[in-house]
């Protein structure tokens, strides 16, 4: 199992100036940006896309610092209900599937977007509940959306070998372990899950069994390793569907915190056990997204747990058996 970094809190650096850092850390892959929110501060799309001398200038680059590529990440909305928005992340999602093959990396990261209530609407609807009876009605006319476009998204992964990760966000249309695998029944096996835990833990969702589920299906094909804090005095107070903006630390119900932060070590050494028994021995790509300290130090904060909590070794012979 090896530590990688989604590479956008260092978005200021360059790529060098970035994998020699993560070097440093013994880090051993990079998740990188291509598009939508995470941006591509260290690689551009476009430029690298086609080109056989810019691909090859990377993968020296990057095997100057013995560094892989976990998963190149586009995270948007391509079911958006603006044509403009969702063709925007179409043509990110296609234009990275088809340079992952080009580099040979085998995932890219992504949300399933989220539709519109009905054809005649004009934002975004997460549907929370299925009554009034008007959202089960919305909620249906989505999954015709969604499970059309992931199909067709399916079918080039498969022409180019690569496989996608849904991370399972709310107020995306996927938020949860049941409904990747319905989607992934919908379409394709190509589509499966990039396993954030950070956005289990405030929904109830324990992230073994979540781990347990999706990998009983082979269905996981990246991770984020995030932590989260619910601070449970707030969510007596109003409950973890919390509009707070994640700034005011103290006035949310929970809030994204680095790896240790949020759950303790013995915690995380469960997670990555859960994760070798079903066959995921992969990237923990680190996420940080924790507002009470900078990108540096909740990577190394990250990194420093996750070297006593992975293994490095395959397993040895069950010779008590």
């Amino acid at each position: 199992m090896q530590i990688g970094v989604l590479t956008v809190p260092l978005k200021d650096e360059s790529l060098e100036s970035t994998l020699s850092y993560l070097d440093s850390l013994g880090v051993d892959a990079v998740e990188l940006g291509t598009g939508g929110h995470p941006g591509q501060p260290h690689i551009e799309r476009r430029a690298v896309l086609d080109d056989p001398d810019e691909q090859a200038a990377l993968l020296d680059t990057l095997e100057e610092y013995d560094m892989s590529i976990s998963a190149l990440a586009t995270h948007n909305n391509p079911v958006h209900p603006d044509e403009e928005t969702a063709e925007r992340a179409d043509t990110e999602l296609r234009e990275t599937i088809r340079l992952a093959d080009q580099l040979d990396v085998n995932t890219v990261t992504c949300f399933s977007g989220l539709p519109a209530g009905g054809p005649n609407d004009e934002v975004p609807n997460w549907i929370t509940a299925p009554w009034p009876t008007e959202h089960a009605e919305a909620e249906e006319y989505q999954w015709e959306v969604v499970s059309e476009y992931w199909a067709e998204i399916g079918h080039l992964a498969e022409d180019h070998g690569v496989d996608i990760a849904i991370e399972m966000h709310p107020n995306m249309f996927i938020y949860e372990p049941t409904g990747l695998l319905e989607l992934r029944e919908a379409t394709s096996d190509r589509i499966g899950a990039n396993l954030d835990p950070s956005h289990l833990y405030w929904q109830g969702i324990d992230p073994t069994e979540a781990i347990r589920l999706l990998g009983g299906a082979d269905a996981i094909y990246h991770f984020h390793a995030k932590d989260t804090n619910i601070y449970d005095a707030n969510v007596r107070e109003k409950g973890v569907l919390d509009t707070t903006t994640y700034s005011d630390e103290v006035n949310r119900s929970w809030i994204f915190r680095s790896i240790g932060y949020g759950h303790g070590e013995e915690h995380w050494k469960d997670i990555v056990s859960t994760l070798r028994m079903v066959g995921y021995d992969d990237v923990m790509s680190i996420e940080h997204e924790d507002s009470l300290t900078s990108g540096r130090e909740g990577l190394e904060k990250a990194v420093d747990v996750l070297q006593r909590v992975v293994f490095t070794t395959t397993p040895g012979e069950v010779y008590w058996e």
